[in-house]
């Protein structure tokens, strides 16, 4: 009796010890220095295989620390760009992780730029990629002292809508992709001159 109950002691350090030491490891992933996130970031490994281009606007850091606490989620939603034909894959919502990656396609007139909002989430990245046409995004931080909120956060849309003064526009198209984190006020996929249509995907990924 007294053997197996130190037995079971042992056998109850040993799991503390694992414990803990898989909790540093974790630990040590996801805060990960500026020189380990861009060596890690430009291997591209991430990607698993998926030929398209992330754009220079991706906030790294973010993402690095994002990507290592669930990788199993952001796998997920590179190999459903990577193994889906995107071109005739049909407008709608595609479940990839119930409850942490939901992926919506949209195939229609491109909206004005007036019609959409600076916003960002709480709760959920942005997976944003332009499968034919083209638009603009826009993208600025939360920190930006000319932004101020315009709506205060709607939880059961996960959406808080702001005015900024400024913000930074780049064009989208085919073969690159945005994310957009929580810390990223965006005004995602508005309309370019001479593209009056666009098919696209937003990919939901929650936040840890």
């Amino acid at each position: 009796m007294k053997k197996t109950a130190a037995l079971k002691i042992r056998m109850t350090i040993i799991a503390m010890i694992l414990t803990c030491a898989s909790a540093f490891a974790q630990s040590a992933r996801v805060e990960l220095g500026e020189q380990d996130v861009t060596t890690w970031y430009e291997t591209y490994q991430w990607l698993n295989g998926l030929k398209l281009t992330p754009h220079l606007s991706i906030n790294r850091q973010e993402f690095s620390s994002q990507y290592h606490q669930h990788p199993e989620w952001w796998d997920k939603a590179f190999e459903f760009l990577k193994n889906e034909d995107l071109i005739a894959l049909a407008p709608g919502r595609y479940v990839i992780v119930p409850d942490h990656v939901i992926a919506f396609v949209a195939d229609g007139p491109a909206k004005e730029r007036g019609e959409v909002n600076w916003e960002t989430h709480a709760n959920f990245n942005d997976l944003q990629y332009i499968i034919t046409g083209k638009t603009f995004m826009g993208i600025t931080s939360v920190n930006n002292p000319y932004a101020s909120v315009a709506t205060p956060y709607n939880d059961r849309q996960d959406t808080k809508t702001y005015v900024v003064d400024g913000g930074d526009y780049y064009e989208a198209g085919p073969g690159t992709f945005f994310i957009f984190s929580p810390k990223d006020i965006h005004r995602p996929a508005f309309k370019a001159d001479g593209y009056d249509t666009v098919k696209k995907i937003l990919i939901k990924i929650r936040v840890p």
